[in-house]
């Protein structure tokens, strides 16, 4: 047996020229084809994952040690990935999780918490297979609820594949055109035009990533967040991701003068952006605060060299910001998170909904963060 972080695993060993460490394991899975060596790497400690994911044409934000540790210091959640490369060799494939122990909802493995999505960094669909096949006999070993993966490409050729757990819509913008061409496919009036008015209104805009950008970030999304009826994330997770992604994290923030109007968070890596979080305060959208910082980022980024702008998955229900970012000009697709075994889908009763959202609406900021604090650990 082997334990990496609270994780114990069976092993068959691997010859190798040093002894391996309690963060190297492997465990051979008989599949169709052939047997398959699966090990556990830490991506704290073992450097190849760094170097997969800052070469794979597929990897994101969302694996980033960064994002991973940001997950470790605010919900205790432990990290691993799965690789079909021994210790020592070069790892050129690899799937990421977070174990997630909780009394509230379960001890599960997520791939990943928080992430709107997480692609396996593999070759192909027959690869996958062979992983899924090492997560369905080491599930209930492990003791976990479920296993869920949230890849951004569908599993439509994969054979065995996962239940469907849950779907949303993804936005993606291609910046490779130019400018122009960028404004002008954006909606005439609700974007391009309220563009203009923030120009007209002398709207100011700042980026950076130091505490008092973080302090005046998040006291926008405590308004936005009570405005919908919905608990804040607890500010340590932000001030997490700040100190562990680093230049890797930018906060972008909209003044009417001095006053703070609109924020974003965007995640980088390599030439893409992805749009995390916004908040605003609605006493001024008539300025056009949010759609100004949207086209001030896609303008830096693409001065950058960045091709893609990710602004993240929204509810299928939610028609409001899907027209939003479909007004932006952006790709929209359909986003498919995977479980194992089915029936773990998420659904809250509409009535039950309702009413948190108007107790949220009246709770005071403080002990809104306190309950934020406590509920986002057990969500992951």
């Amino acid at each position: 047996m082997v334990t990496v972080g609270d994780i114990t695993l069976p092993i068959s060993l691997i010859g190798q020229e040093s002894p391996p460490t309690d963060r190297d394991a492997a465990t051979t899975v008989k599949t169709r084809s052939a047997a398959l060596n699966i090990h556990v790497a830490d991506p704290f400690a073992d450097e190849r994952w760094n170097e997969l994911v800052d070469r794979h044409p597929r990897a994101s934000a969302f694996h980033k040690r960064g994002w991973l540790k940001a997950l470790q210091r605010t919900y205790g959640y432990e990290p691993f990935v799965l690789t079909t490369a021994a210790p020592g060799e070069t790892m050129n494939d690899g799937v990421v999780f977070c174990q997630i122990s909780s009394w509230a909802t379960g001890t599960r493995a997520v791939s990943l918490p928080f992430a709107d999505h997480c692609e396996p960094l593999i070759s192909g669909s027959g690869q996958i297979a062979d992983f899924l096949e090492w997560l369905r006999t080491n599930r209930s070993r492990q003791r976990w609820k479920y296993v869920e993966i949230r890849p951004l490409l569908p599993f439509e050729a994969v054979n065995n594949a996962p239940e469907s757990s849950s779907s949303y819509c993804l936005h993606e913008l291609d910046t490779r055109p130019s400018l122009e061409h960028v404004f002008h496919h954006m909606h005439r009036d609700c974007v391009r035009r309220r563009i203009r008015r923030a120009e007209r209104e002398g709207l100011s805009y700042e980026v950076g990533r130091t505490p008092s950008f973080l302090e005046v970030f998040y006291q926008l999304l405590l308004i936005t967040r009570r405005r919908h009826g919905t608990l804040p994330q607890p500010k340590s997770w932000f001030r997490n991701l700040l100190t562990c992604l680093g230049a890797d994290l930018d906060i972008w923030v909209a003044r009417k003068d001095d006053l703070p109007i609109a924020s974003l968070l965007t995640l980088n890596h390599g030439r893409s952006v992805v749009y995390k979080y916004g908040c605003s305060d609605a006493r001024f959208h008539k300025l056009g605060g949010m759609p100004f910082l949207f086209w001030k980022l896609i303008e830096e980024s693409k001065a950058r060299g960045v091709v893609k702008v990710d602004f993240g998955r929204t509810d299928s229900g939610n028609d409001g910001l899907i027209r939003f970012k479909d007004r932006l000009g952006a790709r929209k697709h359909t986003l498919t998170y995977y479980q194992y075994p089915g029936g773990n889908k998420r659904s809250v009763d509409s009535r039950t909904s309702e009413t948190a959202r108007q107790i949220v609406s009246v709770l005071p900021d403080s002990i809104c963060e306190a309950a934020g604090r406590i509920l986002y650990r057990h969500m992951g």
